[in-house]
């Protein structure tokens, strides 16, 4: 299972399927991340926290935990 926490800066991965609960899982589907949306990598801060990444025509900035959630293809 590859997460969006292994993409590298500058690639672009397909959303397949959100892991966690509740409240997290809601968060992250609140942001625009649902199963089948593309995720471009922009950038990633120098402690590698937290991931900046272009969705649905918008910045985002994610968590390393909640890109964890986060399986791509």
């Amino acid at each position: 299972m590859k997460t969006l926490r292994q993409v590298n800066v500058g690639d672009t991965a397909k959303v397949v399927k959100l892991h966690g609960e509740g409240a997290v899982k809601r968060r992250i589907m609140d942001m625009g991340i649902t199963k089948g949306v593309e995720v471009y990598v922009r950038k990633v801060a120098p402690l590698g926290d937290p991931i900046e990444v272009t969705v649905r025509g918008y910045e985002l900035s994610i968590r390393k935990a909640d890109a964890e959630m986060i399986e791509i293809v």
